[in-house]
């Protein structure tokens, strides 16, 4: 199992809601292509469940 996960946006966020606005914000995206790196835990997974339609996601099993 991987220890970081890769998040790419893919999607815009103009149109979503402002509580999918603020995940993206929260996980230090915002723009369509930006990439960030995130330890694997808890947290995180729920953001990603969130926002699953808007991102892409690497390293995870």
């Amino acid at each position: 199992m991987a220890d970081t996960l890769k998040i790419t946006q893919v999607r815009s966020k103009i149109g979503q809601s402002e509580r999918h606005r603020g995940t993206l914000r929260a996980l230090g995206l915002g723009k369509i292509g930006r990439t960030v790196e995130h330890p694997v835990g808890p947290e995180v997974a729920g953001m990603l469940r969130k926002i699953r339609h808007l991102v892409r996601v690497e390293g995870e099993e």
